[in-house]
């Protein structure tokens, strides 16, 4: 159905690669932004960049950087990358929205009061219990009173009306995820992952998401909230991840695990792509060409791939 589609011009296939600019990106994430760019390439579709960059710690200098090793991959995207720092008035728009629809809630929980509640028993890991959900106005006001003396304000939650959710991955199969109130606007006012990532993909007319199997448990959320909005969720298409030695998820701490630090250890981006083929049970391939050519998502391993570093970090200059 789907070729069928794109054959007859009725479709196109939009992919995303969105990374928060905070430092150069590791083989972890240039292996899946390889995998999204394939997957879109390969049904004749569009790729589209994103940088989420709401984060205190995102910096402009990086998403050059980043843009940068993309490129010396051979990933190319269409159009100018959106940039999440100079879209508020969507997620403006989008919060008030869902303000007018009666679903949000001011949230006084502090840091230590969810944390008690995410070890709580009878709880489902990582679900709000909906504590805030229905005060009076009068606790509300004295709650939104004791915070300010502590110099903060509020979270903002969206009130939800199920539990879970299921859905479909590509690779993973039938999934059943969590859908509790969940958070849309944090206390400093910063909007969350969850909701920006809903807006920019509705925005950006994405259809398919690649992305790492680490984040499978925001998708019943995210989808929730695309039903809310009346967006259309994407496919969703979660890759395995790039560990260390020790089975944690790879980070620039672990060695020489970014382009330039495997550059410096003489390993050109050919070979990076070679180990990305060979890391997911491919041929191997020189290019992102090559790499396309080949690669066939049936086929892929599901299995994670421990990257053991050239040269440790410790033995670094």
């Amino acid at each position: 159905m789907l070729l069928t589609l794109l054959a007859e011009g009725s479709f196109t296939l939009v992919g995303r690669y969105a990374p928060s600019p905070t430092g150069a990106l590791h083989l972890g994430n240039l292996r899946t932004a390889l995998i999204g760019w394939a997957l879109a390439r390969q049904s004749g579709g569009r790729f589209v960049l994103r940088f989420e960059d709401l984060d205190a710690r995102s910096r402009e200098p990086f998403r050059d950087l980043q843009m940068a090793d993309l490129a010396a991959l051979g990933i190319n995207w269409d159009g100018d990358p959106l940039v999440q720092s100079n879209c508020r008035s969507r997620y403006e728009e989008a919060f008030a929205r869902l303000e007018a629809a009666g679903l949000v809630y001011e949230c006084y929980c502090s840091r230590r009061e969810l944390s008690q509640i995410a070890s709580a028993p009878h709880t489902p890991p990582g679900a709000y219990p909906g504590y805030c959900r229905d005060l009076t106005p009068t606790e509300r006001a004295k709650k939104r009173e004791e915070l300010a003396g502590k110099g903060r304000g509020p979270a903002f939650r969206l009130r939800t009306s199920k539990q879970s959710l299921t859905f479909t991955d590509t690779v993973y199969g039938q999934q059943t995820g969590l859908v509790d109130d969940f958070v849309l606007r944090r206390s400093d006012g910063v909007f969350s992952y969850n909701f920006v990532c809903v807006v920019d993909d509705a925005f950006q007319e994405v259809t398919q998401v690649c992305r790492g199997r680490d984040l499978l448990s925001s998708v019943a959320r995210q989808n929730y909230l695309h039903q809310l909005l009346g967006s259309t969720p994407p496919t969703w298409v979660h890759v395995p991840l790039v560990l260390n030695q020790t089975g944690q998820r790879l980070a620039k701490r672990d060695g020489a695990v970014t382009l330039e630090q495997l550059r410096e250890c003489g390993i050109e981006s050919a070979q990076v792509i070679s180990m990305f083929a060979t890391s997911l049970g491919l041929p191997p391939a020189k290019t992102a060409e090559e790499f396309l050519a080949q690669f066939d998502l049936g086929k892929m391993s599901h299995e994670d791939w421990r990257f053991t570093p050239p040269v440790p970090l410790s033995a670094q200059p």
